[in-house]
């Protein structure tokens, strides 16, 4: 919790669009329409990409932070913990995404015969 109570407004807001897709996986099992299910799919690449984007943003900021200090041993710890960090997104984005499409298989296979 330390660390979202620390994290930017942009690493929020990538992390907040990575479970709309969980979201929206969660009202298809519910409400299994084609209308529905057409609705994952772009929120679903939303999720992508916000991920991705969400990685990049913190690898920009951990060079940002090393092209402004000397390199010391500090500096490197510095730089592995804010590459880690960087990874948070796309493992919350990706975990979203598998769960999201697991909960559309459910809803496909309680979907009606010929809908």
């Amino acid at each position: 919790m330390e660390m979202l109570r620390e994290a930017g407004l942009f690493a929020r807001l990538t992390l907040a669009v990575g479970f709309v897709p969980l979201i929206m996986a969660i009202v298809y099992v519910l409400r299994p329409t084609e209308r529905n299910l057409a609705l994952m799919r772009p929120l679903s690449l939303a999720g992508l990409f916000s991920a991705i984007t969400g990685c990049v943003i913190g690898f920009i900021n951990v060079l940002r932070f090393v092209w402004t200090r000397e390199l010391t041993a500090n500096t490197y710890q510095v730089m592995a913990v804010g590459a880690a960090e960087s990874l948070v997104p796309v493992f919350v984005g990706f975990a979203c995404l598998t769960a999201a499409w697991l909960l559309v298989a459910v809803g496909m296979g309680r979907r009606a015969p010929g809908l």
